[in-house]
């Protein structure tokens, strides 16, 4: 009988004892919250009037894929114009790397030769033989007029004596006077080739030498090292030009930056868009979460890299694999506005969790709860 007694004991001790235990560990913890996605914002960084709208709201898209166009207006000048200076500032630049053509310094060679050749005659002065043939020419040339002056004395005489013609008198003054001019040159271009020449030709002839030489030893170093630098610079900023004109032409069709869907779109085609201004809102459905809150009681049950299942209502019967990857550092509470002492048990942190499966059959907006209580170790 004793032994009835002690086994109902027992059995009541057992129940009392598993009731305590299953209030004290209290519910699986489960939070709710809403998939979510990056959103990204596009627009174009030209702006101007929108050309074609090329997707509609709810369309997957690839990386890629464009989404609308701008009408160029004048871009397709512009780029025209700065190709044409580029290719001006390039052949500035090849001409002043290439330095001088042979030709141009062979003649500027020869330019030099000559005057050295002016400059040596000059300061060697006339030969012997010049100044031998200067004095034959004064001697001929006083020979002349000795002759002219006997045939000017006789007609004289003779016309004094009246047996004469003036005709033939006169013949006789103008080759005495002839012949006298005569000899004075022959005798002044004897004297120049005498002396020389003229140190001031001599001078101007060494200047003239000079700036020939100096001349021709640009055309050999070719052109100074800043001018060939200047043009470098001149033909980078050029090329600089026509890139950006060129990432211009192509902002004008916008793409997508990644595979994602069309959140939302206001565009038609005719109107203006103005330059950086978000035009498309897209969702990256290549990286979803959930967004849901813990109560501050509960946040020790939380861990961030702990994989935790996810349970969506649209598929009640699957589990999706997740990951927590952020846990607020700061409570909130629930509703915001209130923040009594007696609403403090609504005290909670936000936590995210990054979905691992069901990118393909989960869409943004879907309610879904986490089951932190069935989370495992990472």
């Amino acid at each position: 009988m004793w032994r009835w007694v002690v086994m109902g004991v027992l059995v009541a001790a057992a129940i009392v004892g598993w009731l305590y235990w299953d209030q004290q560990r209290g519910e699986p913890l489960v939070v709710s919250g809403f998939v979510e996605a990056d959103q990204v914002r596009v627009g174009s960084r030209v702006g101007g009037r929108v050309a074609e709208v090329k997707v509609v709201e709810g369309r997957r898209l690839k990386a890629g894929e464009p989404l609308f166009s701008v009408e160029p207006f004048d871009l397709q000048e512009q780029l025209k114009q700065a190709q044409a200076d580029l290719a001006a500032v390039r052949a500035e630049y090849d001409r002043l790397k290439s330095g001088f053509r042979k030709e141009e310094i062979e003649q500027a060679r020869a330019k030099r030769d000559r005057a050295k050749s002016v400059l040596d005659k000059l300061i060697a002065g006339p030969r012997p033989e010049e100044i031998a043939i200067a004095e034959e020419d004064v001697k001929r040339a006083e020979a002349s007029l000795r002759l002219a002056k006997v045939e000017y004395d006789r007609l004289a005489d003779l016309r004094e004596k009246g047996q004469a013609a003036a005709i033939e008198y006169e013949q006789s003054v103008r080759q005495h006077s002839v012949t006298q001019a005569e000899v004075g040159a022959a005798r002044q271009r004897l004297a120049l080739l005498k002396a020389g020449t003229r140190k001031e030709e001599i001078a101007e002839v060494q200047a003239a030498l000079a700036e020939a030489e100096q001349a021709l030893n640009l055309m050999e170093n070719g052109y100074r090292s800043e001018d060939v630098a200047k043009a470098a610079a001149q033909v980078a900023a050029a090329e600089a030009r026509v890139a950006a004109i060129q990432v211009r032409l192509a902002d004008l069709v916008v793409t997508a930056p990644e595979d994602c869907i069309v959140e939302a779109i206001d565009l038609q085609p005719g109107e203006l868009l103005a330059p950086n201004a978000p035009a498309v809102s897209l969702l990256d459905m290549s990286h979803l979460w959930v967004r849901a809150y813990v109560p501050a009681s509960r946040l020790g049950e939380v861990t961030v890299g702990r994989q935790v299942p996810i349970r969506a209502d649209a598929f009640p019967d699957k589990r999706f694999r997740g990951r927590i990857t952020f846990i607020a550092q700061e409570a909130e509470f629930t509703p915001r506005n209130v923040q009594t002492p007696e609403e403090r048990s609504k005290l909670v942190f936000r936590i995210k969790v990054a979905l691992e499966e069901g990118l393909d059959q989960l869409r943004v907006g879907m309610i879904a709860d986490v089951l932190l209580g069935e989370a495992s170790e990472p």
